[in-house]
């Protein structure tokens, strides 16, 4: 479920920056290009040099905007946090009074976003691979924004009239998890294409199992 610009992983060319009055920011295109460099190609992959050049700027303008390269993944990752949050608000306003419509359409999100080839899974689960220090300025982003959608799932679940609302959480949770990921090793071809059917039957199963 991201709206972060998606590649297919290879370098395709940037078109050169305009300069002039309708030029973005320097931190604006710097924010950009790294939002989408880091997306594409990983965070460790991509240093600063390539982040100012591909951004037409320099390292003093980075650092002018952003204390270091870690703050500037932790912004990246606040930004998508703010970014994931919007469809599901809009979709409990849509549904105030079905959670079972609420979860559906969240799995149909997530189902659009795992079929598109050129997605490369969620972010915060690529950084917590790669960001291993609990230091990190990120690392709390990724842990906050991953015990947010447990709690959120947790909340649904309750309101659907399960038996068991926290292991159906947990399930759908996993299931959320593994499509992210498997898309990236097996393609939108593989298991992740079924996301959406196996959310609905776990939770036809739990709502069975109330007789």
């Amino acid at each position: 479920m991201n709206k972060i610009a998606k590649s297919n992983g290879q370098s395709r060319p940037r078109a050169p920056h305009k300069r002039g009055a309708g030029r973005p920011s320097a931190r604006k295109r710097i924010f950009d290009t790294a939002s989408e460099l880091f997306y594409r190609r990983g965070i460790r992959a991509v240093g600063v040099e390539t982040i100012v050049a591909e951004a037409d700027t320099t390292k003093m303008s980075l650092y002018r905007n952003f204390p270091s390269k870690d703050e500037l993944v932790a912004e990246w990752l606040r930004e998508h946090d703010t970014r994931f949050w919007e469809p599901w608000e809009a979709m409990a306003s849509r549904y105030p009074n079905d959670p079972r419509r609420q979860i559906s359409a969240a799995f149909a999100l997530l189902a659009k976003h795992v079929a598109d080839p050129k997605a490369r899974g969620c972010p915060m689960a690529n950084a917590a691979v790669e960001i291993t220090e609990k230091d990190h300025p990120a690392r709390k982003v990724i842990e906050t924004h991953k015990a947010k959608l447990r709690s959120r799932l947790l909340q649904i679940c309750i309101r659907i009239g399960v038996a068991e609302p926290r292991f159906l959480a947990d399930q759908l949770f996993l299931l959320m998890e593994g499509a992210q990921v498997t898309t990236q090793t097996l393609g939108v071809h593989g298991p992740a294409r079924n996301i959406a059917r196996s959310a609905k039957m776990l939770i036809d199963m739990h709502l069975r199992a109330l007789g």
